[in-house]
């Protein structure tokens, strides 16, 4: 079946940059979803040796979802690029009557959704945060042509973008194998955006720093067409300067479920499981 698919794979991974890869479907990744109560997928591309690790290959492959709030770092790059905004520092106004990413206030037991995302807000802060009616108002402000040109430009996703808040509510939709394909390029700076203004994101993603390994990633949530909760986890882990980049995407039926922890937890074993974060990568 591998060798089925295999054609496939290499075909998406196109907007990665790859030619060749070695493709390998690990099914043990089955048991973090398992444990957490929550379907998803799994992919990682190891950049050096050119390896590609898959859970759920249908899934990675064929299903395409909202990109919810890593649709950020799309706005991010425009904003940057456009001057729109100068630097992540720059300050963003709220959208009036917008609504805040419904997994923000999970976050913190002692902030409140509110207080985190209160407008007017530093661009990192919202970024970090997940800030949904800031991410309405800097679209807004961007302007949907400009947004078009920019999805159109880099053949993001379906590229619907009806709607005022469509990388939300599953308008625009985007597979894993595309979102793997940015962070790539985004690392690389290969998108067709300067240079600083790939790096002003890079830097927003950068969550973990220490001496054995760097990791970066955005979030997403939402609520997917079928009424399941659903979230993203994107970006890429560092050891001894080597890149690996990541995509995963999960979703439960059951709405007390906290994504962001559950997703966390999945990502981090998955990847303690793969060797990383000893530095000996």
């Amino acid at each position: 079946m591998l060798k089925t698919f295999l054609s496939a794979v290499i075909v998406s991974l196109l907007l990665a940059g790859c030619g060749q890869n070695n493709v390998t479907e690990d099914d043990a990744f089955k048991q973090y979803f398992d444990a957490a109560g929550v379907a998803g997928t799994f992919g990682m591309f190891d950049n050096g040796q050119g390896n590609f690790t898959i859970y759920n290959l249908p899934r990675y492959r064929d299903s395409a979802y909202q990109p919810a709030a890593t649709f950020d770092i799309i706005q991010s790059l425009v904003a940057v690029q456009t001057g729109v905004l100068n630097n992540d520092s720059a300050l963003i106004e709220g959208f009036p009557g917008s609504r805040t990413d419904s997994m923000s206030a999970k976050i913190s037991h002692i902030i409140t959704d509110s207080e985190l995302c209160r407008a007017p807000m530093p661009l990192y802060k919202a970024f970090r945060w997940g800030c949904t009616n800031a991410f309405q108002g800097l679209a807004q402000k961007i302007g949907k042509d400009t947004l078009k040109k920019w999805i159109d430009s880099m053949g993001y996703g379906n590229k619907d973008m009806t709607g005022d808040n469509f990388w939300q509510d599953n308008h625009l939709a985007v597979k894993a194998d595309e979102q793997l394909g940015l962070m790539k390029k985004l690392y690389f700076d290969q998108l067709p955006f300067f240079p600083r203004s790939q790096k002003v994101v890079r830097s927003m993603m950068l969550v973990e720093n220490n001496s054995n390994y760097r990791l970066s990633y955005k979030t997403g949530t939402g609520v997917r067409r079928d009424g399941h909760d659903f979230a993203w986890f994107v970006g890429w882990v560092e050891e001894n300067k080597h890149p690996y980049f990541f995509v995963m995407n999960l979703d439960t039926a059951d709405p007390g479920k906290d994504l962001n922890a559950s997703g966390l937890s999945i990502l981090k074993g998955i990847l303690r499981k793969m060797g990383f974060f000893e530095g000996k990568k």
